[in-house]
C-alpha cells in the first residue's frame, strides 16, 4: 500500500501540522535535572525535553512516565519525566564527546578553554587561559563564579528507537570530567577507531553501544557529615554491529 499521508493535507494546506524543525538536528536533549521555582532539584530519573510529540510519546513508551509541558523559550517545551535511571544509547563515534571548560556572564559566555588555552574568541584562540594547574583549585574557582566549569556534551541515538534521530546530553558534572578520558578511549577501542602518531584517524570505526546512568553516590565523612549526589555515568559495553547481529534486544 503506498504511502499517501501528505495528501491528506492538500484540500486544506492551512491545517496542515508545521514540519519537524530542531536546532543543530537535535529532537530532544536528556536532562539530569530541573528548576522547582528558581532552585535547582536533582533528578534520580533521566527528563527528557523535546518540541515534537512523536518523540515525546516514544520516550514515554520505552522508558515510561508522561508527556506534560514547561515552561521555556525554546522549541523543546515538551518534557517526559521517565522512570529510567539507565538507557541504553548508540554513540557514532568519540566525535559525539565534546568537552571545554566554560563561564558565563551576564553578557554570555567570557570564558571557553581546555584548561589550558582558550578555544574561543578567535583573536585569543590557542593563547594561555591562565586557568590554575590543579583540579581542586579549578573547582573552587569555578564554585566560587570566578572560573570556568565543565561542558561536556555527548551525542547520541536511542538504542532501541535510532530512527527517532539524535538526542544532546550537556553535564556540568566534575565527576565525569574524571572518566571522560576513559570514556573516549572505551568508544575508540570497542568501535575499532585507529589514530596515526599525529592524532590523524586512520581507521573511523563503528558505533558503539553504551549505557547512560544517573547513578547515586552516597557515603559518610570522617567528620560524620552524611554526602549524597548524582553523577552521570557512561559505559561502552558493545559494538552496535554485536549486537544486532544476534538479534538481541537494545533498551535496556
Amino acid at each position: 500500500m503506498a504511502n499517501n499521508i501528505r495528501a491528506i493535507w492538500e484540500t486544506d494546506p492551512d491545517a496542515k501540522p508545521k514540519e519537524r524543525t530542531f536546532s543543530n538536528d537535535y529532537v530532544g536533549r536528556f536532562r539530569s535535572g530541573r528548576l522547582v521555582g528558581k532552585a535547582p532539584e536533582s533528578l534520580n530519573e533521566w527528563r527528557v525535553t523535546t518540541g515534537d510529540p512523536v518523540v515525546a510519546a516514544k520516550v514515554a513508551e520505552l522508558f515510561g512516565g508522561e508527556v506534560g509541558e514547561w515552561e521555556t523559550t525554546k522549541e523543546d517545551h515538551l518534557e517526559v519525566l521517565t522512570d529510567a535511571a539507565t538507557v541504553r544509547i548508540i554513540i557514532e563515534n568519540s566525535d559525539a564527546v565534546d568537552a571545554s571548560m566554560k563561564l558565563f556572564g551576564m553578557s554570555g559566555l567570557v570564558h571557553h578553554c581546555d584548561g589550558v588555552k582558550f578555544l574561543s574568541p578567535d583573536e585569543e584562540k590557542g593563547d594561555p587561559c591562565g586557568c590554575p594547574p590543579a583540579f581542586q583549585d579549578r573547582k573552587d574557582r569555578a564554585k566560587s563564579g570566578r572560573g570556568p566549569k565543565p561542558s561536556v556534551d555527548l551525542t547520541f541515538t536511542l538504542a532501541d528507537a535510532p530512527e527517532l534521530g539524535k538526542f544532546r546530553f550537556n553535564s556540568g558534572s566534575w565527576e565525569l570530567v574524571k572518566t571522560l578520558h576513559n570514556v573516549i578511549a572505551d568508544i575508540d577501542n570497542t568501535g575499532g577507531r585507529e589514530y596515526a602518531d599525529d592524532d590523524t584517524v586512520m581507521e573511523k570505526g563503528v558505533p558503539v553501544v553504551a549505557t547512560l546512568t544517573i547513578e547515586n553516590v552516597s557515603y559518610t565523612t570522617k567528620a560524620g557529615r552524611d554526602v549524597s549526589f548524582n553523577r552521570p555515568v557512561v559505559t561502552v559495553t558493545s559494538t552496535a554491529e554485536a549486537v544486532q547481529s544476534v538479534d538481541l534486544p537494545l533498551a535496556a
